[in-house]
């Protein structure tokens, strides 16, 4: 731990099979880490090539299965938190052979399924979005359908959705769409988030220049590094010791109170876990 206190990493990936899994989490503890929100990988990248919605369960039940082993390592735990990656529908759409529509159907269905899993309290959150780069009109609107489901969940279920997203300062229509499905738009998670987001909660990339900009905002955020446990791609994203090391930085730079938003405050009000009553404590 941190100076006793709880340290979130709100959005990272662990390979249930292959790459560096439980060791990647040891890594994180080892230097102050308590907690994690792990999302299931992409179900290709598994070895999931999806027919029905049915076919994600593999996927979610190897990420609870090795969430349940990373909790194991940790002086606090771990939570999953499922869905489809919004990328799946290229895949099905160039790769595949799928109509917009038939793959919207196929990943509002699996959508569905990892709805269950948080009915059933074995997920935390569910996982959605659209695509970070151009597609036809014909695909940005059928990936807006399937963001649209996981909001009707959210609601139905009192639950967050995270979003993998294009990159934005602004997504306050999105947010208004979780409103309108009865969600409170707080509870919308802007995954790989810059320090300013307006609409959803940002889940702040961490590197310092964003979480500076975060912290002097005082609104509420996240701290995430994506880690993604792919060996072929190092560089891709941030390290799983970087939470920890960056809320040293935050410590050593005066700022406790984002500390406190990021780490207990915003996990209770968009997730309703307690992180500092999952800690354990000596003594």
């Amino acid at each position: 731990m941190i100076d006793d206190r709880p340290v979130l990493d709100d959005h990272l990936h662990l390979d249930p099979d292959n790459n560096r899994g439980i060791d990647a989490v040891r890594d994180f503890a080892r230097v102050g880490g308590t907690h994690l929100l792990v999302v299931n990988k992409p179900s290709w990248h598994l070895g999931v090539e999806a027919e029905t919605g049915a076919d994600f369960r593999e996927v979610f039940e190897r990420t609870i299965d090795i969430v349940e082993a990373a909790s194991s390592e940790l002086e606090g735990r771990a939570w999953p938190v499922l869905g489809v990656h919004p990328g799946l529908i290229s895949r099905l759409v160039d790769e595949r052979g799928f109509a917009p529509d038939e793959a919207c159907d196929l990943m509002q269905a699996g959508i569905d399924v990892a709805a269950e899993y948080v009915e059933s309290g074995d997920a935390l959150a569910l996982k959605s979005g659209r695509p970070h780069y151009e597609v036809d009109d014909d695909v940005w609107a059928a990936s807006n359908d399937v963001m649209r489901r996981a909001f009707d969940h959210g609601a139905a279920l009192e639950c967050a959705v995270q979003l993998h997203a294009e990159a934005s300062e602004d997504m306050t229509e999105v947010a208004d769409w979780a409103e309108a499905a009865g969600m409170e738009p707080h509870r919308v998670v802007k995954h790989y988030a810059s320090g300013r987001l307006e609409g959803p909660t940002p889940s702040v990339m961490s590197d310092k220049d964003r979480l500076e900009t975060a912290a002097e905002r005082g609104e509420p955020f996240l701290m995430e590094t994506d880690y993604i446990d792919d060996p072929d791609r190092p560089g891709a994203v941030l390290g799983p010791k970087t939470v920890p090391r960056r809320v040293r930085w935050l410590l050593e730079n005066g700022y406790d109170e984002a500390i406190e938003i990021a780490h207990v405050e915003t996990p209770k009000a968009v997730y309703g876990i307690d992180t500092e009553a999952t800690l354990e404590r000596d003594g």
